[in-house]
């Protein structure tokens, strides 16, 4: 008979550890015989307890890849040329998703989807349409033993329908008063607005020459800038620019 081994009594259950001839601080424990892959997966070992290793399994390790989150399994002597087909179906999709991407912008500029940029040139030029009328520098002139104030009209602009880009011309109170008559009756469509009230006492104080002023730039603003007045009307553009303009030639 062969001697028998002290760690491994002849009496002793499987699986079980003898303790050792000397004094262990390990006490005796059963081991399982057997781990069931399956039970591992579902998360539970042998003996009931809770486990999560994903080590011990009987799937193959490209689908416990797949589960955790990682890539298809490739062999290690495959992995290079793997890795090469990767890159170029990768590019191959970057650039497809690129033009179309461009296709898309392009054909969205062309039906007006998205705003085109503005060049150099449409940034620093003038615009199409500007019109700027300004009333000031009023001033009271002595007519014997009459009084009257007069106001320069200044007009900027690049509009077809005036002769000049700019204009600088003297108008009276009574030169606006026959300018918006001849406008109601040529323009009957158009609302034409009214001029400041006129005044009887103390008009040619400051106060009341700069109230009259801002009054009649307002109703020159409203009247040069309406597109059928500036069509339409044959007094508008003398009135505005016209330094000989007689109110008896309309």
């Amino acid at each position: 008979m062969p001697p028998s081994d002290p760690a491994h009594p002849p009496n002793a259950p499987p699986g079980l550890i003898a303790p050792s001839s000397g004094h262990s601080p390990f006490a005796r424990i059963a081991l399982p015989t057997a781990f069931p892959a399956s039970s591992l997966l579902r998360g539970q070992g042998a003996h009931g307890d809770h486990t999560s290793s994903p080590y011990v399994t009987d799937q193959p390790r490209s689908a416990l890849n797949e589960r955790f989150g990682g890539a298809e399994y490739v062999p290690p002597h495959l992995r290079q040329q793997h890795h090469h087909a990767s890159s170029s179906s990768s590019s191959s999709a970057t650039g497809a998703r690129a033009r179309a991407g461009t296709g898309g912008s392009e054909q969205g500029q062309a039906q007006g989807g998205e705003p085109r940029g503005q060049t150099l040139e449409e940034m620093y030029s003038a615009p199409e349409n500007t019109l700027e009328i300004e009333v000031r520098d009023p001033r009271t002139q002595e007519f014997g033993r009459k009084m009257y104030t007069d106001y320069e009209i200044i007009c900027r602009t690049n509009i077809p329908a005036f002769r000049v880009r700019y204009s600088s011309v003297r108008r009276r109170y009574s030169d606006f008063e026959a300018f918006r008559d001849i406008l109601e009756r040529e323009s009957q469509r158009v609302n034409i607005p009214p001029l400041p009230g006129k005044v009887f006492s103390g008009r040619f104080t400051d106060e009341v020459i700069e109230q009259r002023r801002e009054g009649l730039e307002r109703f020159l603003q409203i009247v040069a800038g309406h597109p059928l007045l500036q069509t339409g009307s044959k007094v508008l553009c003398a009135f505005l620019q016209d330094p000989s303009w007689n109110a008896a030639n309309y």
